[in-house]
């Protein structure tokens, strides 16, 4: 037996399977049949199209996004790039210590720029993670 190839169906489509099973009038084998889909994919388009029907007549979701101020963004992005930027060059210019070795002053690991930066900006001896 070989396997059928994924379907992608359209939103009119799981509409109208949705509404069919919403009336009621066939049953969940009859219209499995009838549309070539599992009961289990009817039930659940039903059970969306159930969930978004109030959506339809004005009332907002409750899972909209809030509006996003790039304006903010692009500054933060522009604050931590010079800020990374510094970091860099700096890391780059000082001598290793006697227990490192170039390669870890010039490629530091995530975990070492993390503790210099929290430390360096916050004033803190510990690590800032």
């Amino acid at each position: 037996m070989s396997r059928r190839p994924r379907r992608n169906h359209t939103a009119v489509f799981k509409a109208k399977v949705a509404l069919a099973a919403v009336k009621g009038e066939k049953t969940l084998a009859e219209l499995s049949e009838q549309f070539d889909i599992h009961p289990n994919q009817i039930t659940q388009w039903k059970s969306q199209l159930l969930e978004g029907a109030a959506g339809v007549f004005g009332e907002a979701r409750a899972d909209q996004i809030a509006p996003v101020d790039l304006k903010a963004l692009h500054a933060k992005i522009g604050e931590l790039t010079l800020e990374n930027d510094f970091l860099v060059r700096h890391r780059r210019k000082r001598r290793p210590a006697k227990h490192e070795t170039w390669s870890r002053v010039v490629n530091p690991t995530i975990e070492e720029c993390r503790w210099h930066r929290g430390r360096d900006f916050l004033g803190a001896h510990q690590p800032v993670f």
